[in-house]
């Protein structure tokens, strides 16, 4: 494992050459997560379709992602480790794959694996809502959990975005007074 600063040799290359990296065009689910500390954030984009033996599999995936070095590096590798698999399988995924994947992260950017994980999470999720097929219990929970995240960002930035703008009049205010 060869290490280019923080980051393996694997996470340089794909932050710098991201794959699957877009929208894909008219996607079966997408999903979202965020990170309330880092503030990062992930869209998964997938496609499902049946294979031969009549299973539903993740037939082609990509990501938008607004963050760091691991963040788009865990977005890339998880896209390339969900294609050709079945919507139960990739529900058995977890962070240590992708780490595993990535030849390792740095342990303070772990939870950016936690968040690709995530969104493949609410992408398996908006698809069996979308196509009313019930929903593992495991998965709901997780739901649930991710849902509670994302108010707290929510929350946090609309008072993040008061506190700009009380800032800002103020800066003006006294400006206006010179």
């Amino acid at each position: 494992m060869k290490q280019i600063g923080l980051y393996t040799k694997k996470v340089i290359e794909h932050f710098q050459k991201p794959h699957n990296m877009g929208k894909i065009k008219n996607p079966d689910a997408v999903g979202q997560a965020g990170n309330i500390i880092c503030g990062d954030t992930m869209q998964l984009y997938i496609k499902v379709k049946k294979n031969k033996q009549g299973r539903e599999i993740i037939k082609d995936a990509s990501f938008e992602t607004l963050g760091c070095v691991a963040a788009i590096a865990t977005s890339s590798v998880i896209t390339d480790l969900i294609k050709g698999k079945a919507l139960e399988k990739a529900l058995e995924f977890d962070k240590a794959e992708i780490v595993k994947e990535l030849d390792g992260l740095p342990p303070v950017k772990v939870h950016c694996s936690v968040l690709a994980v995530d969104a493949l999470y609410e992408a398996i999720y908006d698809y069996f809502k979308k196509k009313k097929k019930k929903i593992p219990e495991k998965l709901s929970k997780i739901h649930q959990r991710i849902k509670k995240e994302k108010k707290e960002i929510k929350k946090r930035y609309k008072e993040w975005e008061k506190n700009e703008e009380e800032m800002y009049k103020k800066i003006i205010n006294e400006k206006t007074k010179k």
